[in-house]
């Protein structure tokens, strides 16, 4: 049986705010009326009452005995009678009780649970099994048909097992339909993955759950190896032709949590050969998409070791560059000294041959020219020949299509793989060098050779370092790949996206026609830059040199309130001392977080003490210490190997993001985060984490100077954690920034977005903008800034300096319906912002997709410095809400008292480990807000001001008075009362 913790199916009995109930439980005077002419007496008046609200709010009618005290006596205030102790018998059993469930259908237009009813059930099920495989999700969809349907929700019972039968009855038709296809040789091959061979240490099933080891060309040659090996066991694809995608995701990670003893016992072999067949596919595309991302990276270093040879080189040709200026500087003073032109070249001639003569000195330019200008690709091939093998071995491995129709790129990649054993300088031929700048034609070319004649060396440089861009940018993708696919199969049919358009663009307040929104766009931007021009003269603050570079005054320090240390001194004094164990423990109580974990394919946990062993894979994890440290103080609860079971087989990034989502909203039930922020606005950020060395993502950072990777938050404007990712140190932390909004499945929905300077772009500008979200980064290096022009004719009595670039109007008319449907597929889910913004933050000439995201970008950014520039509260509001997130980063890392480096080498688990953190530290927060709000209370009581000005002081990441260390023990019988969102001492009461 599912437990109900772990649905969305209505609990009655829970304890709601005095802002809840006067939500969901005031009656209206329709409310009145209907009662009043409905039933008779003051308990009559009331049960009508109870059934009416519970029925409106939960979509079923609980048993009265079931209501939460607190509801019931909120609705015998409004009707001027007393709550009862108890529901006499008589009463729940009465004729009048079915007489008033009727009456309630009638008022409020919904029928009973029936024959129909089922039916509906049984039609959402079959095809929602066909994606989901959790029964607690399949159970959370019926609910949702059936409130949309208007329709009594049934027993809890009688869903559960209605749900668990139709989803063993459409897995048992995807078993049988994959072992019809799968003839005996392959049968036999998948379960010979489950033996261990007399040569090996280990079995083939282990071998297809193998983490990515480090970053070395010895081991990106083991999984080239394992790429091969993969390739030659089975094609899964024919075989799991028909099954959804997310569905296939499902069966692999339900097969990646288990064992092979696990496997052999489950009965049925075609659900056996169904999953292995789901991981072995995952298993390929994930390793084409580790291959790809380690190509780029090596391309990439290439790239950066030539930068810092020329830099170097720099260095080094220093005083010849200011040796042969000083030259130059006497040959100018003799020019002044002599009447004549022969006097003036024998002296110069002789000056040059005291500097050496002029064979020397014109080495020395060539020297010095040679690395002018950034030149460093004919620095490139030296580094780049030392990786040329393991490179094109990658390669030979993948199937690397053109997205577009141009395949000059892909022509010219099969020129150089054909020349690769080659030891002639020179390639002959018709190569189209129509993929690569003007910059790199002239470098490829050889000058002085037959026409049409290439450098070899230059060419195949050439090609790796555009390959690797067209592969970021999604010009070319990789057949059998996840990351790495073909990015356009994503995105919705435009079909659909016309049926989506109407709504989506009344929700934003734009004009359904490309030619309206970009005059909207014009219109807006027109009349803002004519407002801040009229306003400039009286606008102290704001700046701009001829040349057009703007300029800010410091803003001034906030000044705190009054009494505020004397205010949160106090309080430290009385916030109790609490384990942070506790802390979990009591969170979990109030939230029932724990409720997510549990085995891959959704059936309820069969540990023993499984509450009291998440909370310690939750402490072990999200502290840092690790399974191993956690056992040794607590070796009666779970031992290290258990712990670390329960992380890979119970507990995935998912889950995690949906314990928090739990925490989260249990938060926000209290007022107090509200004087910190509205919730309508987040903040992003990113922190550098350490890794261990050679780790896949890990890498030297210019930014952070250090090695590893970055921890990119999303925080409310209330303190609480939103949602939390793991990103390689090379990628621009822009391209992130949206997917935590997105992901971000909370009650708090911010649109309001802010950030650092490396949060912003012009493409996430223009997605941001129909995504209808409003960017607010912090900007820094305020003289790089462009601003563009609305027309090319208008100009500016006050700010016109500040203008340097035009809108391209035509570009966003026409290019906003491929615009429209990039966002429709990303809040279809198709497709996700940074997957998107990874193929539109590298320049590429040939996207127009990329070209009208900049120009409508241009067009926002420009929008955004306008206001930022010309409105001092907005800068305010960014320093403070930035500030956050600095706070929060500090927070974390005293969550993670076991240390800052992240010790696990594969991807997935670098991510978990950081949502374990997030998860920590929500609980935190949650058990900070409950205390804090009953000390206000307390200290109200005790004549200490309270008021919003010094509540709005305070924070939710206090924590001296936390306990760290010591014995890890849980007393699972010691439990909080229920959580209690009570108004603040100065808020009214309902």
């Amino acid at each position: 049986m599912t437990a109900i913790d772990r649905t969305a199916y209505p609990r009655p009995g829970t304890r709601l705010t005095r802002e809840e109930l006067g939500a969901r439980y005031d009656l209206t005077e329709t409310d009145r009326t209907f009662i009043r002419a409905n039933a008779r007496g003051d308990v009559g008046r009331l049960v009508l009452a109870a059934l009416l609200k519970t029925r409106r709010d939960l979509g079923c009618f609980p048993a009265l005995d079931a209501v939460h005290p607190g509801t019931v006596a909120h609705l015998a205030a409004q009707l001027g009678t007393a709550a009862p102790q108890a529901w006499a018998d008589e009463i729940r059993r009465t004729k009048s009780l079915y007489r008033y469930q009727a009456a309630v259908r009638s008022q409020l237009s919904v029928t009973p649970y029936g024959d129909a009813a089922e039916q509906l059930v049984i039609g959402t099920v079959l095809e929602a099994a066909e994606t989901m495989s959790d029964p607690a999700d399949l159970i959370n969809r019926t609910v949702e048909v059936l409130q949309a349907a208007a329709i009594d929700l049934p027993a809890f019972s009688t869903l559960d097992r209605l749900v668990n039968r139709l989803r063993t009855e459409v897995h048992g038709r995807i078993y049988d339909r994959v072992a019809a296809r799968l003839a005996s040789e392959h049968a036999a091959v998948l379960d010979a993955l489950l033996a261990k061979l007399p040569d090996s240490a280990t079995t083939g099933f282990n071998r297809l759950k193998q983490a990515p080891g480090p970053a070395t060309p010895k081991t990106v040659r083991l999984w080239t190896d394992r790429l091969d090996w993969l390739g030659g066991l089975i094609d899964p694809d024919p075989l799991l032709e028909g099954i959804a995608q997310t569905k296939l995701r499902q069966f692999a990670a339900e097969a990646a949590a288990l064992e092979v003893g696990d496997l052999l016992d489950i009965a049925q072999p075609s659900r056996r050969h169904t999953l292995l067949l789901a991981l072995l596919r995952q298993a390929r595309m994930r390793c084409r998409d580790e291959l790809i991302e380690m190509l780029l990276r090596r391309v990439r270093r290439t790239q950066a070791a030539a930068k810092e040879q020329l830099d170097a080189l720099h260095d080094q040709h220093r005083g010849i560059e200011e040796n042969l200026i000083g030259i130059f500087g006497q040959v100018l003073e003799t020019e002044q000294v002599q009447d004549t032109d022969a006097a003036f070249g024998r002296h110069v001639r002789k000056l040059l041959s005291a500097q050496g003569g002029v064979a020397a000195l014109a080495e020395q330019c060539e020297t010095v020219s040679a690395w002018h200008r950034g030149n460093d690709l004919p620095l490139l091939w030296p580094i780049h020949a030392k990786h040329r093998v393991l490179l094109f071995r990658l390669l030979d491995l993948m199937d690397v299509r053109s997205a577009t129709q141009d395949r000059s790129l892909l022509d010219a990649l099969a020129v150089v793989s054909n020349h690769r054993h080659a030891r002639r300088d020179e390639v002959l031929g018709d190569v189209d060098l129509g993929f690569a700048s003007q910059r790199w034609r002239g470098f490829v070319a050889k000058r002085q050779s037959q026409p049409g004649a290439l450098d070899r060396r230059a060419l195949e440089v050439c090609v790796f370092v555009h390959l690797a861009d067209a592969l970021q940018t999604g010009d070319l993708y990789v057949v059998g790949a996840e990351t790495f696919a073909d990015y356009r199969a994503q995105l919705l049919p435009w079909a659909e996206c016309e049926a989506r358009l109407p709504a989506y663009c009344a929700a934003l307040g734009i004009p359904e026609r490309g030619d309206d929104f970009a005059a909207a766009l014009k219109a807006e931007l027109t009349a803002l830059a004519a407002e801040v021009d009229a306003g400039f003269p009286a606008n102290t603050e704001f700046s701009v040199d001829a040349d057009g570079t703007p300029h800010l005054k410091q803003l001034a320090t906030t000044e705190q309130p009054s009494g505020l240390p004397e205010f949160e001194q106090e309080i430290r004094a009385r916030m109790p001392e609490r384990h942070l164990l506790d802390i979990l423990k009591h969170a979990e109580h109030w939230s029932r977080y724990t409720r997510h974990f549990g085995p891959p394919s959704g059936s309820d946990p069969k540990l023993a003490q499984a509450v009291q062993r998440y909370l310690f894979t939750v402490f072990g994890y999200g502290c840092n210490l690790g399974p191993g440290q956690t056992a040794r103080h607590a070796p009666e609860i779970a031992s290290a190997q258990a712990l670390r079971r329960i992380n890979a087989q119970h507990i995935n990034a998912d889950k995690l993001e949906a314990a928090m989502v739990d925490v989260i909203n249990h938060y926000t039930r209290f007022p107090l985060p509200r004087h910190w922020g509205s919730g309508r606005a987040a903040i992003a950020d990113g922190t550098h984490v350490k890794l261990r060395e050679n780790n896949l993502l890990g890498s030297q950072h210019i930014r952070y100077g250090a090695y590893g990777g970055i921890a990119y938050h999303h925080i409310a404007d209330s303190y609480i954690a939103l949602f939390t990712s793991f990103i390689p140190c090379g990628v621009w932390e822009a391209v992130h920034i949206l997917d935590g909004l997105l992901k971000n499945r909370s009650e708090i929905q911010p649109d309001t977005l802010h950030a650092d300077t490396q949060g912003q772009s012009e493409p996430v500008f223009g997605l941001c903008r129909l995504l209808g979200i409003k960017l607010m980064p912090r900007m820094r290096g305020l003289g790089d800034v462009t601003f563009y022009r609305p027309a090319k004719a208008i100009r500016y009595e006050h700010i016109d300096a500040l203008f340097t670039g035009d809108i391209d109007w035509d570009l966003i008319a026409t290019h906003a319906r491929d615009m429209i449907q990039v966002v429709l597929s990303i809040q279809a889910g198709r497709v996700m912002p940074s997957m998107l913004l990874r193929k539109l933050g590298t320049y590429n000439r040939r996207s127009l997709l990329y070209r009208a995201f900049r120009e409508l970008g241009r067009v926002e950014r420009t929008l955004f410095l306008l206001r930022f520039f010309s409105n001092i509260e907005v800068r305010r509001v960014i320093r403070a809400e930035t500030t956050k997130i600095e706070a929060f980063n500090d927070f974390l890392d005293w969550v993670s008292f076991g240390g800052p480096v992240i010790k696990s080498g594969d991807p997935v688990e670098q991510e978990k480990q950081l949502k374990y953190a997030s998860l920590v530290a929500n609980t935190i927060m949650l058990s900070n807000v409950a205390d804090l709000t009953t000390i206000l209370s307390e200290m109200a009581a005790d004549g200490h001001p309270v008021t919003p000005a010094l509540v709005a002081g305070l924070s939710p990441y206090t924590r001296s008075h936390i306990l760290r260390f010591g014995q890890y023990a849980l007393d699972m019988a010691n439990l909080p009362g229920p959580l209690d969102p009570q108004p603040l001492p100065f808020e009214p009461t309902l």
